[in-house]
């Protein structure tokens, strides 16, 4: 069964960091794209960050630059790190897995989801 959990909620200011976890069991990550999404009050799912079965890395527009996701094997863990934290980053962020080969940040391309966690940026 495949189930993945996130960790790492938090508030911090404007210009702070946190690092977000994703501890996977019943996937493999030579076998996945895992990703990150974020959804935040009244608006849609959108997608984050995303690491192929190989290691490529895509990011979204917004977090470029800022973001840097991050899996280590041999713990079945997905990172996400997050710097130069922004008031608009302020959302519940999920992690996704995608048996797809090039999914993108397209959350309907990821069939296992975990529950979230809240990530609040104060001005």
């Amino acid at each position: 069964q495949v189930q993945l959990m996130e960790s790492g909620a938090g508030s911090v200011q404007a210009g702070g960091s946190l690092r977000l976890s994703c501890a996977a069991s019943g996937v493999s990550f030579s076998r996945y794209s895992m990703g990150w999404f974020r959804q935040a009050p009244g608006k849609e799912r959108e997608g984050v960050a995303l690491i192929s079965s190989i290691g490529q890395t895509t990011y979204a527009y917004s977090v470029k630059g800022r973001f840097t996701i991050s899996k280590e094997s041999a713990k079945n863990t997905l990172y996400l790190q997050m710097n130069s934290l922004k008031p608009e980053d302020t959302a519940m962020y999920y992690c996704a897995a995608s048996r797809a080969w090039s999914p993108g940040l397209i959350p309907v391309n990821f069939g296992v989801w975990g529950q979230g966690t809240q990530v609040t940026v104060s001005s």
